[in-house]
């Protein structure tokens, strides 16, 4: 993991350098559409509330749940003991970009959609309430943590999530093999280059035209950064967009070239 300075030097490195982030001088139409449509929400998707009010509840709770995490990488550190209100308030998602990806799923109506690494199931939730006709599955390490994902996802009504507890590396090329193609996936564990991408491979078999891969924080650590420029070179990749701490990969033929775009969010 980069230091908290050497990353928010890097950030600001991106941000000064990045394409604007309102789509001029695009020329890309499907990009600029997402930037129109998407990223800067010109189709006013509202998340509901309801997922925000939970997450406010869980950096409240004090309950202590065993160490257990099978990944690498959390944004919360290592960890003796967990404590509920601590991942809340260091290991989720920012609702910043968990409304984004419901934006995502919202627009483009993904429904096959796969999450590794659902922590409390803030952004699992997010995700499935974008398409009510989605099926959701979701991975997690820790079966505490799980369990307190589970208790939520109730809470919230998103009965289409299927949850599974374990390693990455153990469930999901059963998870695959029952999905039979991916339109949407989150990898968001096990911040590390080889896990990542191998997960990539496993994945792509699964992939088609219209699959949207979205990967978190690819410049948290320098083995992240070098896995996202493995995955940017595959000449299966048509297209990829760098919002620093979410990396979107697209597979759409329309792309005749390969095309990275870092884009300011």
């Amino acid at each position: 993991m980069y230091s908290s300075f050497r990353l928010a030097r890097k950030y600001l490195h991106y941000y000064r350098t990045a394409m604007n982030g309102k789509g001029h001088g695009m020329h890309s139409p499907f990009v600029f559409q997402f930037i129109v449509k998407v990223l800067n929400n010109g189709q006013g998707y509202t998340p509901p509330p309801a997922v925000e009010a939970l997450r406010r509840t869980m950096r409240k709770d004090n309950r202590a749940l065993p160490p257990n995490d099978l990944g690498a990488g959390s944004r919360a550190g290592a960890m003796e003991q967990l404590v509920v209100k601590r991942i809340a308030r260091t290991a989720l998602m920012p609702a910043r970009y968990s409304h984004l990806l419901y934006r995502m799923v919202h627009h483009y109506q993904p429904t096959q959609i796969l999450e590794l690494g659902t922590s409390l199931g803030i952004t699992t939730a997010y995700l499935a309430l974008a398409n009510a006709n989605a099926k959701v599955y979701t991975i997690e390490g820790n079966p505490s943590i799980r369990q307190v994902a589970v208790d939520n996802f109730k809470q919230l009504g998103v009965p289409q999530i299927q949850s599974v507890a374990g390693a990455f590396d153990d469930c999901l090329p059963a998870i695959l093999q029952e999905m039979k193609k991916v339109d949407f996936v989150l990898v968001d564990g096990n911040h590390r280059y080889e896990p990542t991408l191998k997960y990539f491979q496993q994945l792509l078999p699964f992939c088609h035209n219209d699959t949207f891969l979205v990967f978190d924080d690819i410049h948290w650590s320098s083995e992240m950064e070098r896995a996202w420029e493995a995955i940017k070179t595959d000449p299966r990749v048509r297209c990829t967009i760098d919002l620093f701490f979410l990396g979107i990969v697209l597979f759409r033929s329309e792309f005749r070239e390969r095309q990275d775009f870092v884009i300011r969010y």
